[in-house]
């Protein structure tokens, strides 16, 4: 009686590993909660995250009963990402093919990339099955990756970010249009004083002529 005991809680902790298997993709910085029949582990899908570089919203889907992978979502939920006032809806993809087993079941994501350092927000709404989905997730210390400046990380030369060049493009462009109108004000004055000089000679030559006669 005790040996069927034992192989039983033996057999629960085997499930029990078998579900944190196929968490195991989500390791690392992400947040992990349960909604209804579902558990999420949302992400960015490439950690640390830096502006500027291609990276994507990572949704590990599986069931809270079974801990198995949710292989069948289809195009009932989708992603939002936020950042301040701006919102981006995004579809999500599959990153395993039933087919053929490649990839892990149960990984969605959608493709995007983040240009500002800062705190992003991923809002997934829609449905899964029956359930209605709306659920927010926002970067931080406790849950997942801050979008960090590329800056910090460059080695051996720190070239410029697309910000930090919007904003000095934008810092030349008064100086360059001053710059223009100057040229164009010296340019007219060059014509001007030209036109004046040319109606000068015109007006001696007209007054030559007039005493010679």
């Amino acid at each position: 009686m005790r040996w069927r005991r034992a192989r039983r809680v033996a057999a629960a902790l085997l499930l029990i590993g078998a579900a944190a298997l196929w968490a195991a993709p989500a390791a690392g910085a992400h947040e992990i909660r349960n909604v209804g029949a579902y558990r999420f582990v949302v992400g960015w899908g490439t950690e640390p995250a830096f502006a500027g570089q291609e990276n994507s919203v990572q949704l590990i889907l599986s069931s809270r009963r079974t801990g198995r992978p949710v292989v069948d979502l289809g195009s009932t939920l989708h992603v939002s990402v936020v950042f301040g006032s701006r919102t981006m809806t995004l579809a999500l993809e599959p990153t395993f093919d039933p087919d053929t087993g490649l990839g892990t079941p149960g990984d969605y994501r959608a493709w995007l990339f983040p240009t500002v350092p800062g705190d992003y927000t991923f809002h997934f709404g829609g449905t899964i099955g029956s359930q209605a989905i709306d659920q927010s997730f926002t970067s931080g210390p406790t849950t997942f990756s801050t979008v960090q400046d590329p800056m910090a990380a460059e080695f051996p030369v720190r070239a410029p970010s697309p910000a930090e060049l919007s904003q000095r493009l934008d810092a030349q462009l008064p100086r360059l249009a001053a710059a223009g109108a100057a040229s164009r004000a010296q340019l007219f004055g060059i014509i001007g004083m030209a036109l004046g000089a040319l109606s000068l000679i015109v007006a001696v030559v007209a007054l030559l002529r007039g005493r010679r006669a």
